[in-house]
């Protein structure tokens, strides 16, 4: 085994084999799988951050179009939705949520966010989305 190992060995250093022994190429693999499982977990809290900032950019989306319809419409009581008796929303296209991380909702003109499976609180600002994940 030793004598076969120290032949190959002579022939590579003469340039007669080319290419990579099985154990270089298991280096190599086990090395790559290594920094692949380090980016994984750098990555894995991306997620939230983005869902605090979506939901602190939907509130504001929010806060801003309760704000127009009010401001159109000062003769009308407070709003209770925005949506008008026929269903079709006013200033918003959609309503913004993203049920697997906080979802809006209006009652009597104040907008409330709910964090996950959380009680729904008054939306304040940016720091009220700071129980979503």
């Amino acid at each position: 085994m030793i004598r076969t190992y120290k032949m190959l060995q002579k022939r590579r250093e003469a340039g007669e084999i080319n290419g990579f022994t099985l154990i270089e190429l298991l280096i190599v693999i086990v090395v790559l799988g290594i920094l692949a499982a380090v980016v994984i977990f750098a990555l894995g809290g991306i997620t939230g951050k983005s869902a605090v900032a979506a939901c602190q950019a939907d509130g504001a989306t929010a806060q801003i179009a309760i704000a127009a319809y009010e401001n159109l419409n000062t003769g009308v009581p407070t709003v209770a939705s925005l949506t008008t008796p026929t269903g079709t929303t006013q200033y918003l296209q959609s309503w913004p949520n993203n049920t697997s991380h906080y979802t809006y909702s209006i009652t009597s003109g104040t907008l409330y966010v709910a964090a996950g499976t959380s009680a729904a609180v008054v939306y304040t600002g940016p720091s009220s989305c700071s129980g979503v994940s």
